[in-house]
């Protein structure tokens, strides 16, 4: 049975060369491929194989002093989750573009946002009638799933995060009660600091992101539709009963998934329904 692992540890690393060509051996001895990306802030990783080679490569990561107890998410995978093994050392394990903005200490991102439990969110909503959902994801991930009513801000990658907060675009959301959610978690304990940083007073994060509150809640809570991921699936769902909220980008029928524009030469990622091929608004109508 294959499966894939998603986990992430903000702590300091004194060596992050060190750490990489331990986890690239680590891989490749038991036969995983992925992408990892170490910092001095930390490890991000999504990795795939077989369910003993991950449970042995979960042992041996968490007895680095620095990820013991490390929260790891397991979903199924397909066995051809990644084509290849990427471990790289990087300024920031999620690149923002930030890295001096960043302050990590041994339990975790200094002044980040508070963090909610699945079942604490539903609580702190049933509490207050202004909380707002903020999307930590690039915006086109947010065309297949997202919770209902959140803002989704218009950024191509997590770069743009930083210039469009500057701007003073969501200003005016500063003295509300703002919970951040991303996938697993790691993009919004960036953006969770960035925003208190600017003087957001009351700022929330998803622990554990999407995939935890799937886990908890399927598609019985806030959360609408499917969700992205970086890997050869590009969607999954959190049960067959899931809504659909994407339109396919070539002929405009109700989809869940996702694919990349066919033209080798674009790299953006649209919805796609199974009777078409995917293809970006730019190249929609070349053949």
């Amino acid at each position: 049975m294959h499966k894939v692992l998603l986990y992430y540890r903000f702590t300091p690393i004194a060596d992050p060369e060190a750490v990489r060509l331990w986890q690239r051996a680590l891989c490749e001895q038991l036969g995983l491929t992925g992408r990892i990306i170490v910092s001095p802030h930390g490890i991000n990783g999504t990795v795939g194989g077989v369910t003993d080679a991950l449970q042995r490569y979960a042992r041996a990561t968490r007895e680095y002093s620095g990820f013991r107890g490390m929260d790891i998410k397991w979903s199924s995978g397909t066995g051809a989750d990644f084509p290849r093994l990427s471990v790289k050392v990087r300024d920031e394990i999620v690149t923002f573009g930030a890295p001096d903005e960043l302050e990590v200490d041994a339990d975790g991102v200094v002044g980040g946002g508070t963090h909610l439990k699945p079942g604490e969110l539903h609580e702190l909503v049933e509490r207050r009638d202004d909380v707002v959902f903020f999307d930590g994801r690039n915006r086109f991930e947010a065309e297949v799933g997202r919770f209902k009513g959140a803002i989704v801000p218009d950024v191509e990658t997590t770069r743009d995060f930083v210039d469009l907060l500057d701007s003073g675009a969501y200003d005016h959301l500063k003295d509300k009660p703002i919970v951040t959610y991303c996938t697993g978690g790691v993009r919004c304990e960036v953006l969770s600091s960035l925003m208190a940083k600017r003087g957001f007073q009351e700022v929330y994060q998803l622990d554990g992101g999407i995939v935890r509150y799937g886990e908890s809640f399927g598609n019985r809570g806030l959360w609408e539709g499917s969700l992205y991921v970086f890997d050869q699936r590009q969607t999954v769902s959190f049960g067959a009963d899931a809504a659909v909220i994407g339109s396919c980008a070539s002929c405009g029928a109700p989809t869940g998934d996702m694919g990349n524009c066919r033209l080798w030469s674009c790299r953006t990622q649209v919805p796609v329904c199974d009777a078409c091929e995917p293809a970006c608004a730019e190249h929609v109508a070349v053949a």
